[in-house]
């Protein structure tokens, strides 16, 4: 009998640095007020210096092992959900494994914007249904702070950075990942987006016409047609609920809670709405930590785990959307 992937310990790092609203107002033309009506967010975390994205994944894994009882070399497969990996080569993953001293683990990054971590998730699913003895780190960081336009107040004011971490392995009991939908539409790539450098021309080749540097993207910052993204948000992510809830049987009165992308508290609200689910059974660290993309689920799921949030037995979902366009969900039995 092949096992499903069920979460035995959880961790999560936020950077030391908090940047309140108040401070924002320093920075662009913007207010407390402002934000909080149009996000919910009343601060954000802000890595600095020896807090980069592999620095604060490892120190989320320490953790999530921690509580799992898993030392590093017991571990086979490390998986991040990042687009603001360190560098390019090697993988963020790769250097995680370094710092935990993983020696017998493979490792590898998912690209999959604010949807990373569930998309990773959703590997870690499959490796255990097929050897339920292994344990897998999860892992969603992010340093968005750095890929930024700090005059940008539409993008600025929403972003942070952090970490969550998740020791995954099989089992059969009744716990564990019931069920997923994962989706994405690269058609509309343009309405979020996350340029990388302008590339470098050899200088010992004739290209004939080389565009001025200027007309490349700096790949300095995040580019969003928030309007547009709220819609589509809303929309395919309560498809992908109701899709699933039919697929499996059950209704919203079946979930006691939803842990979603912590992307917008207008969003969120939206979705309850949408999905007639009371906004108590919706989890929410937006208001202290931001928009931490792939980070976001992750630190909140442990948040609700230390919190004693979460009982045995708890049938949770997981909703994810972000660049790409990315989307999904996940049915969780605690």
């Amino acid at each position: 009998m092949n096992g499903r992937a069920t979460i035995i310990g959880t961790g999560s790092y936020l950077p030391k640095r908090i940047l309140t609203n108040t401070e924002l107002e320093k920075i662009v033309k913007t207010s407390d007020e402002w934000i909080t009506t149009r996000t919910g967010i009343k601060s954000r975390r802000i890595a600095g210096a020896g807090e980069e994205t592999s620095v604060m994944a490892a120190q989320a894994a320490l953790k999530a092992m921690e509580m799992a009882d898993v030392s590093g070399p017991e571990l086979d497969m490390i998986i991040v959900g990042t687009m603001t990996s360190d560098m390019v080569m090697p993988s963020c993953a790769c250097l995680v494994q370094k710092e935990i001293v993983a020696e017998n683990a493979f490792a590898f990054d998912v690209s999959a914007a604010c949807s990373g971590f569930l998309y990773a998730m959703e590997i870690a699913d499959r490796y255990v249904k097929n050897a339920p003895e292994m344990k897998v780190l999860v892992i969603g960081a992010e340093t968005l702070s750095a890929r930024v336009n700090w005059q940008d107040r539409n993008t600025c004011v929403l972003f942070g950075d952090g970490a969550g971490a998740c020791v995954v392995t099989g089992s059969e009991a009744e716990d564990g990942l019931l069920a997923s939908q994962l989706y994405s539409d690269g058609g509309l790539w343009q309405l979020l987006s996350l340029d990388v450098h302008p590339r470098r021309y050899c200088p010992g080749i004739d290209y004939g016409t080389i565009p001025d540097r200027d007309s490349f993207c700096d790949g300095s910052a995040i580019n969003m047609v928030g309007k547009d993204v709220f819609k589509y948000a809303v929309r395919e992510m309560g498809n992908a609920v109701e899709k699933l809830f039919i697929k499996e049987g059950i209704t919203v009165d079946d979930i006691d809670l939803l842990i979603p992308h912590q992307a917008n508290i207008r969003i969120l609200k939206s979705l309850a709405e949408r999905l007639n689910l009371s906004f108590d059974k919706v989890y929410t660290t937006i208001q202290k930590y931001g928009n931490s993309s792939a980070a976001s689920l992750p630190i909140a799921l442990d948040e609700a785990n230390r919190e004693g949030r979460l009982q045995k037995g708890d049938l949770l979902l997981f909703s994810v959307f972000g660049g790409g366009f990315t989307w999904g969900v996940v049915l969780w039995r605690w």
